[in-house]
């Protein structure tokens, strides 16, 4: 039985298929197009399957008041409200018509996070084959609903959802119209730790929910993600920057380029190590086979003289009988006379 699948631009996602790894741009471009498309031409250059932007305003999602509550206490953005953190972060819409056209000479598939109604329209009008529904938005039925209404598949991040909330998303979006969901693993911290990662969620997940499962990584490097791979990750999520010295609002838990390029070999190779459970001997090893250990006459023996540990013993190559009939060997007499270093065969043992 084949395991659940999503299908974005002709990609098959799912358990059965090599990793999808997503190349997130969010706000690392630091307000410049230029830096931006430079952006897209250096993920593509990873190998990465699909390069994926925010789509917002600061406008449609917060509002500029200084209340306490919309600032922000601790971690990388302590003291900024969330207007100025997303004044500086989003990626303005007129800018997607070119980012998208740069994506697609390139040969990589490009979607986006759709913040609000607006964002959905704009992303649909340039045909992105999906949505990313952020983990903040998990709770926001209606734009799950809006975005699903589109017919086309969602992806869907689970930082600080319960079960209930993760469920009702995906019902949710199934019920609207949406072409298959899939549910990423996130830990909704900036940067996360790897104590927290607990990316053994991930196979529960796919147990609970019968869809493809993935991970939304923000801790450092890529270890995390190779481990969530090997658990049955289906997609890998991870921030981009062109370097992390350059600044940016994501750039401390961002991979630099020849960091992606690594996270996208290793996933995929992760995931063909996999295989199967496998307990007989490959095609590869046949040749190793010669090398086994085996019986060998390990001293001339003259016809009719006994076989013992003096004279038989266990060696490499594997040319000789078993090691396991040594026992049923030893005491036996030679039928010819033996040379040192032939294999033993059981037309020497009388």
């Amino acid at each position: 039985m084949s395991a659940p699948f999503i299908e974005i631009a002709g990609r098959k996602i799912g358990a059965d298929y090599p990793p999808y790894v997503i190349c997130e741009l969010s706000g690392n471009h630091n307000g410049s197009l230029e830096r931006c498309l430079s952006m897209v031409d250096a993920a593509a250059d990873t190998g990465c399957d699909a390069i994926k932007i925010q789509t917002y305003t600061a406008d449609t999602i917060t509002l500029d008041v200084d209340r306490p509550e919309f600032r922000i206490r601790g971690g990388l953005w302590d003291g900024r409200t969330l207007y100025e953190l997303y004044a500086e972060a989003h990626t303005p819409f007129e800018w997607h018509a070119a980012i998208f056209e740069r994506a697609r000479q390139r040969g990589v598939t490009i979607f986006s996070s759709p913040f609000d109604e607006t964002a959905v329209d704009l992303l649909d009008a340039l045909d992105a084959p999906a949505f990313k529904i952020a983990s903040f938005e998990a709770v926001d039925l209606p734009l799950i609903r809006y975005a699903a209404s589109k017919g086309k598949p969602l992806i869907i991040s689970t930082g600080m959802a319960n079960l209930r909330e993760m469920q009702t998303a995906r019902d949710t979006a199934l019920a609207a119209g949406a072409a298959g969901v899939l549910l990423l693993h996130c830990v909704s911290s900036y940067p996360a730790t790897f104590a927290d990662a607990n990316v053994r969620t991930v196979p529960d997940m796919a147990a609970r929910f019968g869809c493809p499962i993935g991970l939304s990584d923000h801790t450092p490097g890529t270890a995390a993600s190779v481990a969530a791979v090997s658990l049955g990750a289906c997609v890998i999520e991870k921030h981009f920057t062109l370097a992390r010295a350059d600044g940016g609002p994501d750039a401390a838990f961002s991979l630099e380029p020849a960091e992606f390029k690594a996270l996208v070999d290793d996933t995929k190779n992760a995931w063909a190590a996999l295989g199967a459970a496998h307990y007989d001997v490959l095609g590869a090893e046949q040749g190793s086979l010669l090398f086994r250990r085996s019986l060998y006459v390990t001293a001339d023996v003259k016809a009719g003289e006994p076989l013992s540990r003096a004279n038989i013993r266990s060696v490499r190559p594997g040319n000789g009988l078993p090691p396991a009939e040594l026992d049923n060997v030893l005491g036996k007499t030679a039928t010819r006379d033996l040379a040192r270093g032939e294999p033993l065969d059981w037309s020497m043992v009388g």
